[in-house]
């Protein structure tokens, strides 16, 4: 039986992977910052332990409780929506802190183990935004690229180990609590300079007739990465995810 590592399971995307993955019948590990076994199904399967990734003892601590892993799923993040004029320094190495090095982090500390059993596979769950330039998130999109960046190279040196790493990339998801936790790191949106670009932006994404994404979008591709060796690098999620992949390819 194998064991999946997924990391932001209190909510959203990363909930619904280890839902997906415990359902058939795979050992999961999920992670979060305040554990909440409550969150998911009980199962003699499903351990929930503690992880802030921008932690690393934190991390320490989880890859050595959870013992010999086969997958990990670096998913959690969160953004914030701001003019880049605007956004604090603060606010920035936070977005980075999380998005990025955490999940640079995690991926060194499984890294090994891996190398090791030459085998294993690494899902970075970053977004289509990095397909396609948005107004007002300049750095949630950086930070989400770097990983992007990192992670193919990445798996040009591991792939000589039998060590397989993969993008899913999701697309808008209101059905999740993304946009709710952006929204405490929202600043400069009421400056005049930038109002009427923030009411075009905001009435966009309010829209319901264009095209999104759906938490289970999201939990299939990452299973299609974990589980298919012969799927590609980058798998867009969602309707939208992959109209945008379409029109860059």
């Amino acid at each position: 039986m194998k064991t999946v590592l997924i990391t932001g399971c209190s909510s959203g995307f990363g909930l619904e992977i280890a839902r997906y993955f415990l359902v058939r019948d795979w050992q999961v590990v999920a992670t979060m910052r305040a554990p909440r076994a409550d969150v998911l199904p009980r199962s003699e399967r499903l351990r929930v332990l503690a992880l802030d990734v921008t932690d690393p003892e934190s991390i320490r601590k989880a890859v050595e409780a959870a013992g010999p892993i086969d997958v990990l799923v670096n998913n959690a993040g969160f953004g914030a929506a701001s003019p880049a004029e605007l956004v604090p320094m603060a606010t920035v190495h936070e977005i980075f802190e999380t998005n990025t090095f955490g999940t640079i982090a995690l991926t060194q500390a499984v890294l090994s183990q891996f190398r090791q059993r030459k085998a294993g596979v690494i899902v970075n769950v970053t977004s289509s935004v990095t397909l396609k330039a948005l107004p007002l998130i300049a750095a949630y999109r950086a930070s989400k690229a770097a990983v992007n960046a990192f992670t193919e190279s990445m798996a040009l040196e591991v792939e000589q180990f039998g060590v397989r790493a993969h993008l899913v990339l999701p697309g808008r998801a209101p059905d999740t609590r993304f946009g709710e936790n952006a929204r405490a790191q929202m600043h400069g949106l009421d400056h005049e300079a930038y109002a009427g670009l923030v009411k075009d932006v905001f009435a966009r994404l309010q829209d319901t007739s264009t095209p999104i994404t759906r938490a289970q979008d999201v939990a299939v591709a990452v299973w299609r990465a974990a589980t298919d060796p012969s799927c590609p690098m980058l798998i867009p999620a969602g309707a939208d995810a992959e109209a945008w992949a379409a029109e860059v390819r």
